[in-house]
């Protein structure tokens, strides 16, 4: 009769441990998916710099910021991100070897920070980087 007593007395004992787990474990999982949603951000961006500097490198000076332009808008655009920007733009022509430059700078915002004003600023700085050499004709 006293292993009856015992098990009353633990039926409750799942529930709370349950409620202790749950808040850890849903921070994981939402975590885990902020990640990977910064992770593809900033792929999107290192990938439109990749395209907007081979496009500028075969094309004439005048004419790179233009053809970059073209090419990293709408592919920025796909993934809500703001065009590109004169700053975001660097053509060395001057220097022995000459190269292009495109840096895509993009605030991303977290999901996760509006939900716990504890957790570090709304936003976390993202760079998308590329260089290539400057073709010649």
């Amino acid at each position: 009769m006293g292993m009856k007593t015992v098990g009353k007395r633990e039926r409750g004992q799942n529930l709370v441990e349950f409620a202790l787990i749950l808040p850890l474990f849903l921070l994981l999982v939402v975590g885990m998916a902020e990640f990977g949603r910064a992770w593809m951000t900033r792929n999107i961006l290192t990938g439109a710099a990749r395209e907007a500097v081979r496009a500028a490198a075969v094309e004439t000076q005048a004419n790179a910021y233009n053809s970059a332009k073209a090419i990293a808008d709408p592919i920025l655009a796909s993934a809500g991100i703001p065009p590109l920007v004169p700053g975001d733009f660097d053509d060395s022509v001057d220097t022995p070897v000459p190269t292009v430059s495109v840096s895509i700078t993009y605030s991303y915002p977290l999901i996760i920070a509006r939900f716990n004003p504890a957790l570090p600023g709304p936003n976390i700085p993202l760079n998308g980087t590329a260089s290539m050499r400057r073709e010649r004709y």
